[in-house]
């Protein structure tokens, strides 16, 4: 039985506007919709914890979001606090990492995006330390190894980030790199390498690779002698400059090391040279790339503490600066980070505690610090999504670490 109305009130039947069927269309329509609209920006929230924080969030390709972070007040025309975050997040089932560089030399340089767009990556940021000016410009500063030949010698003893593609996943890891180099004559004369593939200072032996360039670049104040399939082609003295073959390399002397080529190394000699990379800790798999940086941000899940100021001057970490940074997290998700810095009224950088901080905000239990300053670039489809700090826009570097689909 249907109830009356009490007394002195009119009894009425609800008949909806719309039928059920056309408002449940109209829902499901907005519904589809919604996931096929560019992900909308999450309004600032105040937290006891920090400044406000704005993210926008977007699917880059199956496996790989990237996602914009804007902290702080922009409220005003120059900020203290206020900064700018790009982060790549790498599923490491759909993506691996790879090592571009420069003009796929071991000198010269070439800008992030171009790179990228060269190698054909979806996605890249800028990579290791690099000299920044001389005929050598663009050589590492910093260990590089790829493919297990070894390009450029730890620098300062910074570390290096050993990336993996085999198996299933990418993997990676940041390890202390210790490299033994020598060169042995006639299977009995030995004499350490000082350095691979770069400038040679007094009394050094420095090892040229066919990877590195057509000729040494040296100049002719040493000695310098070519090898191929084992055995010396040629020494020539006062010349510098000297080509590198194609299946050897060229063995560059000053001073003591001179002396010693002099004595050891004649044509038709028989010569060896051995490199010997020993990691620490010793990463669970075979590196197919290992890159340098530093300072470790990240280790175990904790920060890594203070950077060694025998290392690293005080300016470099104390102060804000753009900012570029790699990481992984417990379930092995892959995250790159790019911090613009140097701009006031966009973003200010940020100092390395403060970027070892925001790494464990993301997730990380490993994470290395890379080049930054006025390199700090990130890529993503052929665009450079954050805002280099020089005046001149995007700068070229020596090297780049590129994102591809599997």
């Amino acid at each position: 039985m249907r109830p009356r109305a009490p007394a002195g009130v009119r009894a009425c039947r609800y008949r909806p506007r719309y039928p059920l069927r056309f408002v449940l269309s109209v829902f499901s329509i907005l519904l589809a919709l919604s996931s096929i609209l560019p992900a909308q920006a999450k309004p600032a929230q105040q937290s006891p914890e920090g400044p406000p924080d704005t993210r926008r969030a977007g699917t880059v390709a199956p496996g790989v979001e990237h996602v914009e972070i804007r902290r702080g007040d922009f409220g005003r025309g120059l900020g203290p606090d206020r900064w700018v975050i790009n982060v790549l997040v790498c599923d490491p089932s759909k993506v691996r990492l790879a090592l571009g560089r420069a003009h796929d030399r071991g000198v010269g340089v070439e800008t992030t995006s171009a790179i990228a767009r060269r190698r054909g990556a979806l996605a890249a940021t800028n990579g290791g330390y690099f000299r920044t000016d001389g005929p050598y410009r663009g050589e590492p500063a910093g260990i590089v190894i790829t493919s297990g030949k070894v390009l450029s010698e730890p620098s300062r003893r910074r570390p290096g980030l050993a990336v993996s593609n085999k198996g299933p996943r990418t993997r990676l890891a940041v390890v202390d790199v210790d490299l033994r180099a020598e060169a042995v004559a006639a299977g009995k004369a030995r004499r350490r390498i000082d350095g691979i593939n770069r400038p040679r200072l007094e009394n050094e032996l420095i090892l040229f690779t066919p990877g590195f360039d057509r000729t040494t670049l040296t100049g002719p104040q040493g000695i310098e002698a070519t090898f191929a399939k084992g055995r010396v082609g040629g020494v020539v003295e006062a010349v510098g400059g000297a080509v590198i073959p194609r299946d050897g390399g060229v063995l560059s002397a000053h001073g003591e090391a001179a002396a010693w080529v002099r004595s050891n190394l004649r044509p038709g000699t028989r010569v060896e040279t051995k490199t010997e990379a020993a990691f620490s800790p010793r990463p669970a798999f075979p590196p197919d790339f290992v890159i340098g940086g530093g300072p470790r941000l990240v280790r175990g899940g904790r920060s890594a503490g203070p950077p060694d100021p025998g290392i690293y001057p005080s300016g470099f970490a104390d102060a804000r600066h753009p900012r570029t940074a790699i990481g992984v997290r417990a379930d092995g998700h892959i995250i790159l980070v790019a911090v613009d810095g140097r701009q006031p009224e966009l973003s200010v950088g940020m100092t390395i505690a403060e970027l070892a901080a925001l790494l464990l905000e993301l997730g990380a239990v490993e994470a290395v610090n890379m080049d930054g300053g006025g390199s700090t670039t990130m890529v993503v489809r052929d665009r450079v999504v954050n805002s280099p700090s020089d005046l001149t826009g995007e700068r070229a570097v020596g090297d780049a670490l590129l994102v591809f689909l599997r």
